[in-house]
């Protein structure tokens, strides 16, 4: 299905992360426990390595770093798909605790998240860089000791008016979004699936969004 996205195995930089057959990668989705956050803005990453799962057709395991898991392979690539289970505000641990158990540099961590700075249905890739206001991405940064992983950054947009943006990030996607969402969604995956197996420069040559 994803044979165009051919893998490279010579010439890697630091945002080049082709990687060999030893090598591991963890992909983490931010998101909020439960079906009561299950449509939110600020489930886009759950939603996310949702879609990644299925289509290999897996299931989630609970995994003892308090998360849920998928041990898989894309086009080749070993990857652990994984969903913290705590709060959005302390995914920080369960995803240090995950890049031990598994032993995974923070240079083969990819963590997609929602994004209020970025038009709805727009992606943005990028390595390091501060935590925009997302509490997420601060818990992450702090239990990881750096900021220098991987960013998948899912447009959600702003809120409208003067609602506050936490009220926002906590509704569900509006009916106006709804019917692109699955293919934003799964667009967000191809790019996941892309920066495994071609690195990051290639992957935001096809999917980035223009400014």
């Amino acid at each position: 299905m994803w044979g165009l996205l051919s893998r490279l195995g010579v010439g890697k930089n630091k945002d080049d992360e082709g990687m060999t057959e030893s090598e591991r990668w963890l992909v983490v989705g931010l998101g909020n426990p439960g079906p009561k956050y299950a449509g939110n803005r600020h489930n886009a990453g759950f939603m996310v390595v949702d879609a990644l799962a299925a289509d290999k057709g897996e299931r989630w395991k609970a995994h003892k770093a308090n998360a849920d898991v998928v041990e898989t392979r894309i086009d080749g690539a070993s990857v652990v798909l994984a969903k913290p289970r705590t709060f959005m505000n302390v995914s920080g641990g369960p995803i240090a605790g995950l890049a031990k158990f598994y032993k995974v540099p923070m240079e083969r961590i990819v963590v997609v998240h929602d994004e209020m700075d970025i038009d709805y249905g727009a992606l943005k890739l990028k390595r390091g860089g501060g935590s925009g206001g997302h509490n997420g991405l601060k818990s992450t940064t702090a239990s990881l000791s750096g900021p220098d992983y991987l960013r998948v950054r899912f447009g959600v947009g702003r809120p409208p008016g003067r609602m506050d943006p936490a009220v926002h990030v906590l509704r569900d996607f509006s009916s106006t979004e709804r019917p692109e969402l699955e293919l934003n969604v799964e667009r967000a995956a191809d790019a996941v699936r892309t920066i495994l197996t071609e690195g990051l420069g290639r992957a935001q040559n096809v999917f980035h969004t223009a400014a």
